[in-house]
């Protein structure tokens, strides 16, 4: 099968030249396939915020979409490299628990045994750029239609990093920040369905995080004059200061403590 789409998260920035010359090694493999930017500025070597963000993203995308994912401290290691198949969508990443969160029912994991043959390049192979020299031509390869039998195995060991979970008790949940985003929106890791679970058994209910105290869910970031919290896009509970940013109004940092409150 050919696929329409490779899709790039990397943690390489747009100050250098390395995520432009990711998408030119792709498309002097496969010239007629869409490269779409998820983003290119994952916190360097942060894998939690690469999972999370691939995570929240990739449903939104058409079938045939290969999403590419480099976030990799261990460049030039002997980590493995998965390619996870689900349906018809690839991931391609290191072994390093990018793919974590990625639904492992109906997935299919193999690690690359990538033959030197399918590796066109005209430059000296380097060990702290496999981004260039096997994730993009690896890419490109597989947006052809390559049968992958050829080039990987089968395995059912890949690395897996763990979510914060959430407590809950019978008066309170307890939650933490797990992302902020560029706006200095707080993201936590309490859900819709969670939230709303706990407040209809209890009716009444007050949010704290440090010695802030939030009392309502507001349905957008213009409901509020100061602080507020609402539930984002990813169904998340989050907290925003309207025209400014939630994380320096109120000085919080990832892993902030959440208590939901019965009241």
């Amino acid at each position: 099968m050919k696929y329409n789409f490779i899709v790039l998260l990397t943690d390489f920035g747009d100050q250098d030249n390395f995520a432009g010359v990711i998408e030119g090694m792709i498309y002097k493999t496969n010239p007629a396939v869409k490269v779409i930017t998820l983003t290119h500025n994952i916190p360097p070597q942060n894998i939690f915020r690469g999972a999370f963000l691939l995570e929240q993203s990739h449903s939104f995308f058409p079938d045939q979409t290969i999403f590419l994912n480099i976030v990799d401290p261990g460049v030039g290691s002997s980590r493995d490299i998965i390619i996870q198949t689900l349906g018809r969508k690839v991931f391609i990443a290191p072994d390093n628990g990018l793919l974590s969160f990625i639904p492992s029912a109906y997935s299919v994991y193999r690690r690359l045994i990538l033959p030197n043959k399918y590796i066109n390049t005209s430059h000296p192979f380097s060990d702290t750029f496999h981004g260039r020299d096997i994730f993009a031509p690896l890419a490109g390869v597989i947006s052809n239609g390559i049968d992958l039998k050829k080039i990987s195995i089968k395995t059912d060991k890949i690395k897996r990093i763990e979510k914060q979970e959430i407590i809950v008790k019978k008066d309170k949940i307890i939650g933490r920040i797990i992302y902020i985003d560029h706006f200095g929106n707080l993201t936590t890791n309490i859900s819709k369905d969670i939230f709303f679970d706990f407040v209809n058994l209890k009716n009444s209910f007050k949010i704290r995080i440090k010695n802030t105290y939030f009392r309502k869910i507001h349905k957008n970031y213009s409901s509020e004059k100061k602080h507020g919290a609402v539930f984002n896009s990813f169904n998340l509970l989050e907290f925003f200061t309207p025209s400014g940013s939630a994380e320096e109004s109120l000085k919080i940092r990832l892993g902030e403590k959440v208590t939901v409150i019965a009241r």
